[in-house]
């Protein structure tokens, strides 16, 4: 059993090692394994790759499926799909089945249905094999994160928590430029089959190096009472509408690039893939900033930065440096408020070991806001031009940094369980 500990403002909760992490030596200060750490960061990143895997060869699955874009828009869109539909669902299973075996389990679909989706003839093919393939998805990404809690100690949950939120546009941006070029030599369905293969090969590397057996896996305690999940759902209100209003802007940068600014299409992309990559710089910093003690609620209010970025990027200045700097600087807020939620999480937490069912309905909300706000986008765009975007971006911050700022004020005073 995990001894109670006390949450310091901005700081996780203390706790012994849970079963399965290396335990303390009489008299020395606690590690926390990173090497272990490391690997599941892996198995994450692995899976956004996947997650990822159509943006660099998209117009030539559809050309070759003879899709429409409306089609390849669902065939990209079937992940998170899953995860807006079942997070809550699936974090009860993996409470049920283990952190452990749901990370090899979720891996192995991905593996599977990616393989399926490499011999794929048509749409309905194609679109049922993301469809599983969110499955896998979906329990990854709440495995990950409950075992990143569980095995860091108090000092570095933090940290570690904010290096895993940055797994996603790691591992978009690691597909995105590694597609462009496997995809030109071996065709989409080969580097569909080399993305199955890594991911296959991942999951035995996750097998092997993970605690396994009932006797190294953590004992789960009671099943989160309704009333345990307040906080942990102002979270997930906070991660879904940060979402809805960053994501999309990555997505529309390419369109914004060539159609208004005479970009070349693969300038717009590298561009892009770049932009991406800068919200793994917020998530880092979020780790840095609550190891040397600063409090969830002055990290939030770094979220208002975004409404003078959107205004450069659609509102602003008409240049494409002042659209490509808007489009950086809201990244990097992504990216940050990503890595606060996920950091936050355990603080308010009645036990730690209520991680997967808090990952579940955080995976589920930030689903949800990452289905819901490119249409969303799409449709303000269209119907009142890009100017447009800048209220709705700064109405959405403002809920998501109230929401984390009634957080910030929870961890200040929470006094954790055993877990």
């Amino acid at each position: 059993m995990i001894e109670p500990g006390t949450v310091r403002e901005g700081r996780p909760m203390e706790s012994q090692p849970a079963s399965g992490t290396p335990q303390r030596a009489a008299g020395s200060p606690p590690r926390s394994p990173w090497s272990t750490i490391a690997v599941v960061y892996l198995g994450g990143v692995v899976a956004a790759m996947g997650f990822g895997k159509f943006a660099s060869v998209g117009p030539e699955v559809a050309g070759q499926l003879g899709l429409s874009l409306s089609q390849l828009g669902w065939v990209i869109s079937a992940v998170v799909g899953v995860g807006a539909a079942a997070g809550l669902p699936a974090g009860y299973l993996v409470r049920r089945f283990g952190a452990e075996r749901s990370l090899v389990t979720g891996l192995t679909l991905i593996a599977a249905a990616s393989a399926a989706g490499a011999a794929a003839g048509d749409f309905a093919w194609l679109l049922t094999a993301r469809g599983v393939e969110g499955v896998g998805y979906l329990l990854v990404t709440i495995a990950c994160p409950a075992l990143v809690m569980r095995l860091a100690t108090e000092r570095d949950r933090g940290t570690a928590l904010s290096i895993w939120a940055t797994f996603v546009p790691m591992g978009i941006g690691v597909s995105t430029l590694a597609g462009g070029a496997i995809g030109s030599a071996l065709g989409w369905r080969g580097w569909i089959g080399v993305i199955a293969a890594l991911t296959f090969a991942t999951a035995l590397v996750v097998w092997v190096r993970l605690p396994r057996g009932p006797g190294r896996r953590a004992v789960a305690g009671p099943v989160p009472r309704a009333g345990a999940l307040v906080w942990p759902a102002t979270l997930a209100v906070a991660f879904c509408l940060a979402a809805l209003v960053t994501v999309p802007v990555v997505v529309l940068l390419p369109t914004l690039l060539i159609e208004r600014h005479g970009q070349s299409a693969s300038a717009a992309g590298a561009v892009t893939s770049v932009v991406s990559l800068l919200s793994v710089l917020g998530g880092l910093a979020v780790g840095v900033l609550l190891r040397r003690g600063t409090p969830v609620r002055v990290l939030a209010l770094a979220g208002p930065a975004t409404v003078p970025a959107a205004w450069f990027m659609f509102g602003g200045p008409t240049s494409a440096a002042a659209v490509e700097g808007g489009a950086a600087v809201i990244s990097i807020e992504n990216g940050f408020l990503g890595a606060l939620v996920f950091t936050a999480l355990p603080m308010v937490l009645e036990r730690l070991d209520h991680a997967d069912i808090g990952n579940g309905v955080v995976a589920q909300a930030g689903s949800l806001g990452s289905l819901l706000g490119p249409p969303l986008f799409g449709l303000v765009a269209t119907g009142w031009g890009f100017p447009a975007l800048v209220p709705v971006i700064a109405v959405g911050i403002t809920a998501a940094v109230g929401a984390l700022l009634l957080v910030g004020g929870r961890t200040s005073r929470h006094r954790p369980g055993t877990g």
